[in-house]
């Protein structure tokens, strides 16, 4: 049969105030006022709010310079006359628009509804093939180098494409470019010669293809290293979530209890109100591990661990405290509100009987309460649950024990 058994402690007022002493009032010095950081609203227009979208963006405002660049040396050959007007202004024109509708897309962020990458790399390269292959098709005093800027646009997206997508797009250029030299080798020979553009075109596949060859190996690199951090994360997690937690009960280990306990001491003093303590020891464990193997003991402690964390309140807390103990800390209640709790506990253990590992297997607990009062040493306070357990051990076992704060 349980029983719940009570012990008081007394201390006199003035040895409780000599032993914990109030703090002479101090006025605290008034804070500078901080000063606000240097405007930047032009900035912060131009490439949006603070964070990673920021890096989409000036790549994107990069590639637009280069377009106006473009532009410029396309109205400095029209002004030489190596160039047509007409073509010229279509072909710039074009250039600039496209390139300023991505970098709206991305400076707004409807480019995050479009796909995974925000800054359109892909689509972006694609554009600046199509362009380089009209650039060539009308641009024969320059057509080598323009040979130069379709390297560009596989080397964009070098440290973004996949392998795929960088094959494809190596493929695409190729294409592109060919298509234009053999449009122009059959319109206009003369200013075309196919001699020269089957020359040009062997040029072209030659560099495309070295550059394609390191895309697809950048890509395949990057595959890797995102794995692995995938796995170094993966394990980071790991190990954080084992700095917090019992690996075999997944409930707060001793060092994250004890944090967590200090923490609720300092909010504690702040509200001046009671908690408790409550060190919990299951009976005969070792009885279970000797009899059934510790696997069976292993499976009472994380059942017990479950069970225990369902009953709490959602303010209450616990954690393995070593073996087959536990303490359980439950913040502005009193001994008789704690040692409730623990018959919450009994009970549910009682209703849920552990057959997973043991067919029939009863299990019990012993545990001691005690209560902490505002300012009191926690060791002490622990030291007193822990007596009060070991009382209900000696009485007996399947039994709790409670000892109140000491009287001020």
């Amino acid at each position: 049969m349980q029983r719940t058994v009570s012990c008081h402690h007394g201390f006199s007022a003035a040895a409780i105030l000599a032993r914990y002493p109030f703090p002479a009032a101090t006025t605290l010095p008034t804070p500078a006022p901080r000063l606000s950081p240097a405007p930047t609203r032009g900035l912060d227009w131009l490439l949006g709010p603070e964070g990673q979208g920021r890096g989409a963006v000036k790549l994107t405002l990069l590639a637009l310079a280069v377009y106006g660049l473009f532009a410029l040396n396309v109205a400095v050959q029209v002004h030489l006359g190596l160039m047509d007007a007409g073509p010229g202004a279509w072909v710039s024109g074009l250039s600039l628009a496209g390139i300023a509708a991505f970098y709206l897309l991305v400076r707004t962020g409807l480019s995050r509804h479009l796909g995974q990458d925000p800054s359109l790399t892909l689509p972006q390269s694609v554009f600046g093939v199509l362009i380089t292959a009209w650039g060539y098709a009308i641009d024969p005093a320059l057509r080598g180098a323009i040979i130069a800027i379709m390297l560009l646009n596989l080397v964009w997206g070098m440290f973004v494409l996949t392998q795929r997508q960088a094959f494809g797009l190596y493929l695409f250029g190729l294409a592109a470019l060919g298509a234009a030299m053999g449009w122009g080798a059959a319109t206009d020979p003369q200013r075309f010669p196919p001699a020269v553009e089957a020359l040009h075109f062997s040029f072209a596949a030659i560099l495309m293809t070295a550059v394609s060859v390191l895309s697809v190996n950048m890509a395949r690199l990057r595959a890797k290293l995102g794995a692995r951090t995938t796995e170094l994360r993966a394990a980071l997690e790991r190990i954080q979530y084992l700095a917090h937690h019992d690996e075999l009960t997944r409930i707060s280990n001793r060092r994250h209890l004890s944090e967590r306990l200090a923490a609720e001491q300092l909010n504690q003093r702040q509200s001046g109100q009671t908690m408790s303590l409550v060190l919990i020891d299951i009976d005969h464990l070792k009885a279970v591990n000797d009899q059934h193997g510790h696997a069976a003991g292993d499976a009472v402690l994380r059942h017990f661990a479950a069970t225990l964390q369902a009953t709490l309140r959602s303010t209450d807390f616990a954690g393995r405290w070593g073996g087959e103990e536990f303490l359980v800390v439950t913040p502005q209640a009193s001994a008789a509100t704690a040692a409730a709790l623990v018959e919450r506990l009994r009970a549910a253990l009682a209703a849920a009987s552990h057959t997973a590992a043991v067919p029939g297997l009863r299990i019990t607990f012993s545990a001691g309460v005690a209560e902490c009062a505002p300012g009191e040493d926690l060791h002490l306070a622990i030291d007193r649950a822990d007596r009060a357990l070991y009382q209900a051990k000696q009485s007996g076992r399947d039994r709790t024990v409670s000892e109140f704060a000491p009287l001020i």
